[in-house]
């Protein structure tokens, strides 16, 4: 349920439907499978200590998880564009929530 390879990450940058807001940036496309996968970019611009990093990771990949049913049959890239900590998690968690809903619209 995840995307590893460089060629899956550039197809769905070059190929996307895009939707954002202040935590994050999600770009989709169809993959012509029965479930979602997720790519993360999490660069050291947006969070420089690896603690920070990892939680952000963590709390995508736990969103998704719970949320995946909801955008079967495309891979995702989910950018952080800024960092938040456990203050701000729920607030990001929702935001990441409302992100899926408008690029599962775009599917098609």
């Amino acid at each position: 349920m995840r995307l590893l390879k460089a060629d899956e990450f550039s197809s769905v940058f070059s190929l996307r439907c895009s939707s954002s807001n202040d935590f994050f940036q999600v770009l989709g496309r169809p993959n012509g499978l029965d479930h979602a996968r997720l790519g993360l970019v999490v660069g050291k611009k947006t969070d420089k200590r690896a603690v920070g990093r990892n939680y952000i990771k963590r709390t995508v990949r736990e969103t998704f998880r719970l949320n995946a049913n909801k955008v079967s049959g495309i891979d995702l890239v989910v950018r952080a564009r800024r960092p938040f900590g456990r203050k701000e998690g729920a607030a990001a968690r929702e935001a990441l929530i409302s992100l899926l809903g408008k690029i599962h619209k775009c599917r098609k």
